[in-house]
């Protein structure tokens, strides 16, 4: 069997979490805040898990994990 690559982009966008979750940034954090009020920026500060619908998708496009 041939190796599988990695999709690059989800090497830059995803983590793994030890017990096999995914983390994630929050979209919307760039630009343009002005316009979102200030709880929505203070609940997508930092990092969030990925919904067990989108895992099985990121897993396919990092078959070997992430280091």
């Amino acid at each position: 069997m041939p190796k599988l690559k990695t999709k690059s982009g989800v090497k830059k966008r995803f983590k793994f979490t030890a017990t096999g979750k995914v983390k994630h940034g929050v979209a919307g954090k760039r630009h343009r805040l002005i316009s979102h009020n200030a709880k929505y920026i203070r609940q997508n500060r930092g990092t969030k898990v990925l919904s067990d619908a989108d895992v099985a998708h990121v897993r396919l496009w990092a078959p070997y994990g992430l280091k």
